[in-house]
């Protein structure tokens, strides 16, 4: 009967002859698997040292080749540089009265001569009766002569003409059979012709053959007055107005 060997014997053998094995397989070398990019980049990075260099030895000029060069080089004649300046100074020339051209067109488009002026005033504090009844004498008259002779209704020199009958008709022109001196509009009138004389500079025009051609007052809307109740709600006066002027 054979012996029968314990079970760590057999697995110290086994081991052993595993040993014996790989000693005698050869062994691979494993190399990574970007060595060779990374020696070539080494390489590529590596300084040639200047003793290692390779010099690049020039042809030696000859006189003739000398020669030819200097007469590449060689300066213009006065004669051409004369040319060429004309020829400069003609072009700036041009290139300037483009410019002034230019800017003509745009002052004539900046500056052009309107036919008319005209002026509004709105929701004015101004009965609408008396202010139609301005508008109907400033009509076709000059704005300036219009200004002095509403000056003198300030002062309750000269009446305007009004329809219909009204008290205190003492003391007014011949030929006229009634009249009033609106003092609170007259001062409205009075500052929307100077206003309007200012847009007539302006737009270019002539200040002493300026016409009134149409004047017109509309009613505004009139806001509810704070009064007592006994006396019942009031209404203020409002009222538009506008003013236009031509040349003769």
């Amino acid at each position: 009967m054979e012996e029968t060997k314990p079970v760590k014997q057999k697995m110290k053998e086994k081991t052993e002859n595993k040993k014996v094995d790989e000693n005698k397989k050869p062994v691979k070398k494993v190399e990574h698997q970007n060595y060779n990019k990374l020696e070539k980049k080494k390489e590529l990075h590596t300084e040639i040292k200047p003793e290692q260099k390779q010099v690049k030895e020039e042809p030696i000029k000859k006189p003739e080749d000398k020669i030819k060069i200097e007469e590449k080089k060689e300066l213009p004649s006065p004669e051409i540089k004369k040319e060429t300046e004309t020829k400069i100074e003609e072009k700036s020339e041009i290139k300037k009265e483009e410019k002034k051209e230019g800017k003509t067109d745009k002052t004539q488009k900046e500056q052009k001569k309107w036919t008319e002026a005209s002026v509004y005033l709105k929701d004015v504090p101004v009965s609408t009766k008396y202010a139609v009844a301005i508008c109907n004498f400033i009509k076709k008259k000059n704005p300036e002569k219009a200004i002095e002779f509403l000056e003198k209704v300030l002062k309750k020199e000269k009446a305007i003409y009004m329809k219909g009958e009204f008290p205190h008709k003492k003391g007014m022109p011949k030929g006229m059979p009634s009249g009033k001196y609106p003092v609170k509009a007259t001062e409205y009138f009075i500052k929307a012709l100077k206003n309007l004389i200012a847009n007539a500079k302006v737009k270019l025009l002539d200040t002493e053959k300026l016409y009134v051609y149409s004047a017109e007052a509309n009613q505004a809307a009139r806001h509810i007055k704070a009064t007592r109740l006994a006396f019942g709600p009031k209404k203020f006066k409002r009222s538009h107005i506008w003013i236009g002027v031509k040349e003769k």
